[in-house]
């Protein structure tokens, strides 16, 4: 359990001796003593009469129907006759015992259930079926029995209202520990006393406060709390208010629901339970304990007249106020304010505008319908963007390489396709990925920043940032003024809101990225928060098991690695992450131990200092952005998942204590959730919740599981062009018969404007969506995860129902082969696969480019040079070229964009050396220049038609093919290398040019 921390940050970053002992914690934050009620004689009386109760009904009951009636049941199976006889007083009699034998077994059980519950200490006491009043009565004597006994201090707190309440199951507990998180309150045993204490004075209140609806019965009976402002990094929270004044933290629910919706004495209200604000008022359970508490404003000589005043007023709203009121605060508020320097709020929420972006995976999610795929990454859009991203951009550099013969024998390699667990993975990312939602988060903090330079403003520290229903809402360390349009101020001074329609209209500006270090921590309600680890004043501590701590660091470090928001960074893993590498080598480094760390981040550490003081700038922040932006200040994140030792921890906080200034943020796995110079704890649970109870945050915790994390290094892995294959180069994923015995059913021209031959034409209005789930298919020849069909048709989500008719009207579409077989089948895995019948203009040219290199053309000269002339008549232009704005917005995750230009440039070059074998130079042009129409911006095109013009002996012509490739390359000038061949092919062609002007 994180704990509170009793020290201030400047005591954390003293000498090792000195995180043993604390200095005194804020007075408002001193636990305060229960009062202890004393056990009376009438509680002794009421435990043995209820020890007699239970005695007489779980054995004394059993024992008289054993002796005095016996086995009430027949002795053997009984017969058609014995349904017709006569019911005697006997027959009676084996019935009624049958009935009091269901009730003993009922009761028991009921007994047993509350037992457990009151000798464990967790949660509400499971409810045994159709048993209301004989649990009521269970838990009514187990309570009383118990509540002398050593045990009461693990009660639950439900026992403690005596039976008070009814049972049903619509009734609200008063206790918050009933809702209690597995495994996370680990100090539990340490506050066995005072929940004791705690409970028994509860019990003496338990009637009042069912009467009162949850509140107190008699004012005079009332206590109410005043919201103390923050000291230095200590806030008031309803968790730390419950620990003083109530003796668990766990009950800070008692006192929210107590104040829920409650008018406050600045007019706003309590809308969630970690929305608090100093001077606000809280109504208190009647055995609250503390200095701090007033009983009656009139009674409080040290409270002044306006604040009892306030208290007056607040105490005349009570419960009965709370009636529908609804909060202006949707989704959520958590907010400490009055200066919270190191705290994070949930922004207001608006309702999500009908046209704003939605993902695929939620509509799903509430269908129950994942299809098996990893929901680590279907439910986090960011990282699956980014790594979605890096693995296209990977893929394209491998391609690229291997085109230009850097690494030797993979010329024209085709991109391997993944299987297994890397398969899943990948469709995951397709399905969850949010590029779109990267792209308006980069545009609107660059906006964001080129707008405050043009003001001449510094840019504020923002510790957080909040994505809700396409809105973008930055959390401030301080409040900054007006933010410049369209930007609007949220709920207080310290947020700035960006609605999606603003954001949009933002174009791409050239300015550093202000706030690399945000990056997704989880969900809470339909906001998601992203930390800036860069701005913590101090470590951000996270315990938890150690399993569930790696997913979450690992989903950081890629996540940081990948990001689309971003431009440079450093990011230290220690302690895991040995395989993360290959998801970006230039931004992942690995060190062994915590004393490599120690000694590398000292060195940093005073560079960095140095570096800002001979700058003149106060922080890297200012460094980065406005008129200094020239110097690009790179933020330098640490993961460190391994517990540090003692002597590490303080100086890992001597060097957090000022890294916010430099741009350095640490996130330290810890096994106690007790670290030296932790600004924010964390807690990760078994159950995939991220909790930060003095921050007023519970998010669904964003993962990355080890079975993940192995699955994306391996696409990465795979993807790599330096990476040994013993692959055979040139492989298609399918091979078509391009004799004439192999003429395909259905024939799809996708190597320029569309076209389907073979099929008649769908109905008109489903014809579009039916032509893009075919062409997809049709580049995905291995097969097509339905959800990836789904996400990429209708990106902002659909439902079951609305994708079984699509795949329904595309089957009876393509229909079925002469034998019967439908040419829209499944193969083993669930995914969609098309019959060998169905096949695109672009199969057969890689199947003839295959055979011409790797075929039958490899040993006559003659076939080679058919297929490869057959291969480059199927070239029309790009890839779709006619296909509607708008739609097929999929292919900005493909590289076949990259490949068909590679393909038909490989084409190009193999046609032009079949010629130029003859010294057919006009042969050899005519099937460069087809090349270049679908690949213009290939270079080895270029040379190659540069030496076959040469070879025409025609200097004119020469000099103009060189003055219109000095035209194609604009501003930059020709590359090195295509002036290099010039030089030797036309020495003069530099005077030639200048001379033609």
């Amino acid at each position: 359990m994180p704990r509170r921390r009793t020290s201030s940050s400047s005591s954390s970053t003293g000498s090792t001796s000195g995180t043993t002992g604390t200095t005194a914690a804020p007075r408002n934050r001193t636990p305060q003593p229960v009062r202890i009620r004393r056990r009376s004689f009438g509680d002794f009386v009421k435990a043995f009469f209820a020890f007699l109760a239970l005695a007489v009904l779980l054995v004394g009951v059993p024992g008289a129907l054993a002796t005095q009636i016996g086995w009430p049941l027949p002795s053997g199976v009984p017969s058609l006759d014995w349904l017709q006889q006569e019911i005697t007083v006997e027959t009676f009699l084996n019935i009624l015992t049958v009935v009091v034998w269901l009730a003993w077994a009922q009761f028991t059980a009921c007994v047993l259930v509350e037992m457990k519950a009151a000798l464990s200490g967790v949660g509400v006491p499971g409810r045994v079926p159709g048993a209301g009043p004989s649990q009521l009565l269970a838990r009514q004597l187990v309570a009383a029995l118990l509540l002398v006994g050593a045990t009461a201090a693990s009660f639950t707190p439900g026992l403690s209202q005596l039976g008070q309440g009814g049972y049903d199951a619509h009734q609200k507990p008063t206790v918050a520990s009933a809702q209690q998180t597995p495994g996370f309150f680990a100090q539990q045993q340490e506050q066995a006393a005072g929940t004791a204490a705690a409970l028994a004075e509860q019990a003496s209140h338990a009637a009042s406060h069912a009467d009162a609806g949850g509140s107190t019965a008699k004012q005079g009976d009332t206590k109410y709390y005043r919201i103390q402002p923050p000291e230095g990094r200590h806030h008031d929270s309803l968790w730390e208010i419950a620990e003083r004044h109530l003796g668990d933290g766990r009950r800070y629910k008692e006192i929210f629901e107590l104040n829920k919706d409650r008018v406050q004495p600045d007019g706003s209200k309590l809308s969630e339970a970690s929305l608090i604000r100093p001077g606000w008022i809280m109504e208190m359970p009647g055995d609250a304990r503390g200095g701090e508490l007033v009983e009656m404003p009139d009674e409080a000589p040290n409270v002044s007249p306006d604040v009892q005043q306030q208290i007056s007023d607040y105490a005349q709203t009570g419960d009965h106020a709370q009636g529908g009121g609804g909060s202006g605060v949707q989704g959520g508020g958590h907010e400490h304010a009055g200066g919270g320097a190191t705290q994070v709020s949930v922004p207001e929420q608006r309702p999500a505008p009908d046209s704003g972006h939605q993902q695929a995976t939620s509509v799903d999610a509430e269908s129950g319908s994942s299809f098996g795929l990893p929901e680590a990454l279907l439910t986090a859009p960011l990282l699956a963007a980014g790594l979605l991203g890096a693995l296209g951009r990977r893929r394209r550099q491998a391609l690229w390489q291997s085109a230009f013969g850097a690494v030797g024998g993979r010329r024209g390699m085709e991109p391997p396709t993944p299987s297994g667990d890397a398969q899943d993975v990948q469709d995951a990312l397709l399905v969850g990925a949010d590029p779109e939602g990267v792209r308006l988060l980069d545009r609107s903090l660059r906006g964001l920043a080129a707008s405050l330079a043009e003001e001449s403003r510094a840019l504020p520290v923002v510790y957080a940032a909040w994505l809700s229903n396409g809105d973008l809402h930055l959390q401030l360390a301080q409040p900054a003024g007006k933010p410049p349009a369209p930007w609007q101020q949220g709920q207080d001074q310290t947020f700035w809101m960006l609605a999606r329609t603003d954001a949009e209209r933002y174009e791409d500006v050239d300015t550093a990225a202000p706030y690399p270090g945000l990056v997704s921590l989880g969900t809470m309600d339909d906001s998601r928060l992203l930390l800036n680890l860069e701005a913590v004043p101090g470590i951000v501590s996270l315990s938890g098991r150690e399993a569930d701590r790696a997913a979450v660091f690992a989903s950081v470090a890629a996540e940081l690695a990948t990001n689309g928001w971003s431009d440079r960074m450093t990011i230290t893993l220690v302690g895991f992450g040995q395989d993360l590498t290959p998801l970006a080598p230039n931004r992942i480094r690995h060190l062994e131990d915590v004393e490599a760390l120690v000694e590398t981040m000292e060195a940093e550490t005073r560079q960095r200092r140095g570096a800002l003081g001979a700058a003149g700038h106060d922080s890297v922040l200012t460094g980065r952005t406005g008129p200094a932006q020239h110097t690009r200040w790179a933020p330098h994140l640490v993961l460190l998942a391994a517990q540090p030792s003692a002597e590490d921890a303080v100086k890992l906080a001597e060097l957090a204590a000022d890294a916010s200034r430099l741009g350095i943020g640490y996130l330290v796995g810890t096994e106690t959730g007790d670290l030296p110079g932790a600004a924010w704890e964390m807690e990760i649970t078994g159950q995939g919740k991220l909790l930060a109870p003095l921050l007023g945050l519970e998010l669904d915790a964003q993962m990355l599981p080890a079975a993940q994390q192995q699955a994306v290094v391996e696409l990465f892995v795979d993807a790599d062009p330096e990476r040994e294959s013993n692959r055979p180069a040139n492989t298609p994923p399918f091979l078509v018969d391009i004799s004439e015995q192999g003429r395909p059913a259905v024939y799809a021209r996708l190597v320029g404007p569309y076209e389907i031959i073979g099929l008649g034409t769908p109905d008109g209005d489903r014809s579009a969506l039916l032509h893009e789930a075919l062409a997809l298919l049709l580049l995905h020849r291995e097969g097509v995860h339905p959800r990836v069909l789904s996400s990429a048709l209708w990106p902002r989500g659909v439902t079951d129902d609305v994708r079984g008719a699509l795949l329904d009207r595309l089957r009876d579409w393509l229909g079925a082969d002469p034998d019967g077989t439908p040419r829209l089948g499944t193969d083993g895995s669930g995914r969609l696969t098309l019959a060998k019948s169905v096949v695109s203009d672009l199969d057969v040219l890689r199947s003839l480019y295959h055979e011409a290199t790797q075929g039958k053309g490899v040993g006559s000269r003659a076939v080679r040079g058919r297929l490869l002339t057959d291969a480059l008549v199927l070239v029309r232009g790009p890839l779709l070229a006619d296909r509607p704005e708008g739609r097929y917005r999929w292919l900005t995750h493909e590289i076949v964009d990259a490949q068909l230009p590679l393909l038909v440039a490989d084409t190009g070059l193999a046609l032009c050396e079949f010629h130029m074998e003859k010294n057919r130079a006009e042969k050899a042009i005519e099937a460069l220049n087809a090349a270049l129409r679908t690949a213009p911006a290939d270079e080895r095109l270029w040379h190659e038609l540069l030496r076959a013009t040469h070879a025409t002996g025609d200097t004119s012509r020469l000099t103009s093919l060189a003055t219109d490739l000095i035209g194609r390359s604009g501003a930059r000038g020709l590359p090195p290398r295509t002036e290099a061949l010039l030089d030797e092919l036309l020495p003069t062609w530099r005077d030639a040019i200048a001379a033609v002007g």
